[in-house]
């Protein structure tokens, strides 16, 4: 390991990707530092943090619990701000060297782009911002020198298969799907789905808007925009396949014909460590696979007539422009209406098709355009709710 530690800043610490990029960190004290931690509104978990790490600075998003962070970490050397502008001004820090992004949703966006802008290294754990955005994003990264490391499992299994292998082409790519909770039901199943079902995801331990997001497939509908923008990818290079064992992350295909794939347990620690730890593999003590334990691993074609998601994400991705903005927005608003009982499985497919619908396209959006599209959006799907 090299000598000098990395500086992170986790965007979205007390979250599931923050919180075990903790543990990874924790168990690396060698090779890594936490000099920023960011919290949406958990200032409980974000207080016992900012204590075990001692971080340089800790965001609160929510300014009403500013005085509360403040006050509990008054005397100790630990600088306190709230609210989302201060998080996207805190990544500029000229000590954080890697910024792990991890805050769910559209609200990833401007930190992001802001620690673009400072020439941060970026951890990507929050695929809407390349979803949303992603010609600007990647066309900033290019100009600012930067990588991103994907920590998503799949675009992390892209990434590792990629290793070695820069300068050939990538023929096809195939991103893996467990097919989540809701994996070979049908239509008059999923229209009384309830969201305690939704919520119980076979493989996986994550936050509930991405535990619904892969139930309906959405999810992998968002991963399948996101590697589109960091492998550069035409559309027609995209493939998902089910995969109910969730080992294989997903598998590229070379011009010869040849494929790899990356396997391994399903836990998210293991491509938080391998981004963060870039270009070193570093030890662990993660379970370890065994082929015994899954004598069987078995594929199956993904049912985008069932699942629209997955086909409308797609169709999104087809068209370009701001489409993928919309779909992301739209499908933010119809995931909280579910899982506050306001609509039904089904209709979070039908609120996203009519948004793509309704809102105007734009072919070359700017940054303005991309919030102003989102807001939009946002004001469309909610009044369909």
């Amino acid at each position: 390991m090299s000598e000098k530690k990395k500086n992170i800043a986790i965007l979205g610490s007390t979250g599931s990707i923050g919180t075990q990029a903790l543990d990874v960190i924790r168990a690396n004290p060698h090779a890594f530092t936490v000099e920023v931690l960011t919290a949406n509104g958990n200032a409980n978990l974000l207080i016992q943090q900012a204590l075990e790490f001692n971080p340089n600075a800790v965001v609160i998003a929510d300014e009403t619990k500013y005085n509360f962070v403040k006050d509990a970490l008054l005397k100790y050397d630990i600088k306190v701000y709230a609210g989302n502008k201060a998080i996207a001004e805190v990544v500029q820090m000229d000590t954080v060297d890697v910024v792990l992004a991890s805050i769910v949703g559209y609200a990833g966006l401007e930190s992001t782009i802001s620690a673009i802008k400072a020439g941060k290294q970026i951890a990507l754990a929050n695929k809407e911002t390349l979803v949303v955005a992603g010609d600007l994003v990647t066309q900033l990264a290019k100009q600012h020198g930067v990588n991103l490391y994907p920590v998503d499992s799949e675009h992390s299994a892209i990434f590792q298969c990629l290793a070695g292998e820069w300068q050939n082409p990538i023929e096809k790519i195939y991103l893996t799907a467990s097919g989540g909770p809701f994996r070979g039901k049908d239509v008059s199943f999923l229209q009384t789905a309830k969201k305690e079902q939704a919520l119980k995801h076979p493989n996986w331990d994550m936050g509930a808007k991405i535990t619904i997001d892969s139930a309906s497939l959405m999810n992998k509908g968002l991963e399948v925009i996101e590697a589109k923008w960091l492998f550069n990818l035409k559309p027609e290079q995209i493939d998902v396949i089910v995969h109910p064992q969730s080992i294989i992350h997903s598998i590229v295909q070379f011009t010869d014909g040849s494929m790899k794939a990356q396997m391994g347990l399903p836990d998210m620690k293991l491509p938080i460590q391998y981004a963060l730890g870039y270009p070193e593999r570093m030890k662990s003590d993660f379970p370890r696979f065994s082929f015994f334990n899954y004598p069987q691993l078995t594929f199956e074609q993904a049912d985008t007539k069932t699942f629209r998601n997955l086909a409308l994400a797609f169709e999104a991705m087809n068209i370009g422009g701001n489409a993928p903005c919309v779909l992301n927005a739209a499908n933010e608003v119809a995931v909280e209406a579910f899982l506050h009982d306001k609509i039904g499985f089904l209709q979070m497919s039908d609120v996203v098709e009519k948004c793509i619908q309704k809102i105007k396209f734009i072919a070359k959006p700017t940054y303005e355009d991309y919030v102003a599209t989102d807001m939009e959006t946002r004001s469309v799907a909610s009044e369909m709710i």
